[in-house]
């Protein structure tokens, strides 16, 4: 099967997993050797209610009989109805959606709309943000995707991510004080042309490391592009839809986003995503020419799928369950801490949770082969997580985002193969 798939198929990131899957079902996947594994991935983090939950299969199958693609100047019952509950769930003025497919997708017509809105071109990320790798979104993704992919969009600029288990301006211990936040735009401002347009940031920059903004950090960046008449993008692809605790991670820093984009937890496995803003921005930008045409835009069978997920969120408490489940998944891992000088630091918001594997927790070295070798142990064991790899220069931080219905019997099993993992591959002595 190995051959087969070095054979036929490119290879988009790396090796493919060492088997093939045969069914999916809420928080598992059976492979076709009889292996269940307890996916605390979600999938691509997209399977937000788990593997084929039967309210979004029943809405799929309802939609293959009423329609499952239109010409995109058509929109359905399903497209409209998304639309609206999309706009009744996100604070004013957020109204006006397009639904499309993929998060990469959302983020690139959030640039479009920001430039055609302010008539501006410059677009200020974070470093270690991923938001894509279309030609816009990889110009603002610091965390990986620019190696053989020059040149670059022009006016793209970085400013240090916040970290405070790793300062990125080696000034802060234990809290950040946003200085990486002032430090940047006194650089942004001294490199601008003048044409700044929008801000783009993850409120948790997950492929980074799993680094939840700090508290006020949010604020503060709106404040900074209000300052500079430049709009600002909260990407809420992994932390939308109640991952986080919150049905939005932007409502916990009280602050209103001009474009918010929602993709991976919005079809919970589905292709689907949404690109939301005020019916102000909206129109300058239409009137300024912006265009963006996809033959999936609007489809109605995703749509029929997110309004299944909207419905088994709120029905089924999901928000509030993923605040808990979050904090008892937390609560294990500190435990696991306490035990293994290895794992230096953990960290994240709700269900999506990272920890850091060190050398030494003194000088903070990357394990980062350790990093390598827990996660295929865990695979190998039955537990599949993300390694968060980015650019290749860190390896050594772990990603766990299991699906809003894992159960803490599931948590537990998650936390005693992570264990099994920890052991087996310090057996042999230290590995960084």
């Amino acid at each position: 099967m190995r051959d087969e798939r070095e054979r036929f198929l490119i290879r988009y990131a790396g090796d493919f997993a060492p088997f093939v899957v045969e069914k999916a079902e809420g928080a598992w996947v059976l492979t076709k050797g009889g292996q269940r594994i307890l996916d605390f991935t979600s999938g691509q983090i997209s399977s937000t209610l788990g593997h084929n939950h039967p309210r979004i299969v029943e809405a799929v199958e309802r939609s293959l009989h009423d329609g499952i693609h239109l010409n995109s100047w058509m929109v359905n019952d399903d497209v409209l109805e998304l639309a609206r509950r999309l706009a009744a769930l996100l604070p004013d003025p957020l109204e006006k959606s397009i639904l499309l497919n993929t998060g990469s997708e959302t983020n690139e017509v959030a640039l479009k709309l920001a430039k055609a809105a302010t008539g501006k071109f410059e677009i200020v990320g974070l470093t270690r943000s991923f938001h894509g790798l279309l030609a816009g979104t990889t110009s603002v993704t610091y965390s990986m995707g620019h190696k053989g992919n020059g040149p670059l969009m022009p006016g793209s600029f970085a400013v240090p991510a916040p970290n405070s288990y790793r300062c990125p301006v080696r000034h802060c211990v234990s809290a950040c004080d946003m200085t990486c936040l002032n430090v940047g735009f006194d650089l942004v401002d001294q490199t601008s042309v003048g044409s700044l347009a929008a801000m783009m940031v993850e409120p948790v920059l997950s492929t980074g490391g799993i680094i939840p903004l700090p508290p006020g950090y949010l604020a503060a960046a709106k404040e900074k592009c209000e300052e500079r008449d430049m709009l600002l993008i909260v990407d809420e692809a992994q932390t939308g839809l109640g991952r986080v605790g919150s049905l939005f991670a932007f409502e916990q820093d009280d602050v209103v986003p001009d474009i918010v984009t929602v993709s991976k937890t919005l079809g919970g496995g589905v292709p689907l995503g949404a690109t939301i803003t005020s019916a102000e921005i909206e129109q300058k930008a239409i009137d300024n020419g912006f265009l963006h045409i996809t033959t999936h835009v609007s489809d109605p069978m995703p749509a029929a799928a997110g309004l299944a997920v909207l419905d088994v969120i709120e029905d089924e408490g999901l928000v509030r369950r993923a605040a808990e489940m979050g904090s008892y998944l937390m609560d294990r891992l500190l435990g696991l801490q306490e035990r293994y000088v290895q794992i230096g630091d953990v960290r994240g918001r709700g269900l999506l949770v990272g920890l850091e594997l060190v050398v030494d927790r003194d000088t903070k070295e990357p394990a980062n082969d350790l990093g390598g070798a827990v996660t295929a142990e865990c695979l190998r064991l039955g537990l599949s997580m993300n390694i968060v790899k980015g650019d290749g220069s860190q390896r050594n931080c772990l990603r766990m985002a299991p699906p809003l219905t894992i159960t803490t019997e599931e948590i537990d099993i998650a936390i005693d193969i992570l264990d099994s993992a920890l052991k087996n591959c310090l057996a042999g002595g230290p590995v960084r």
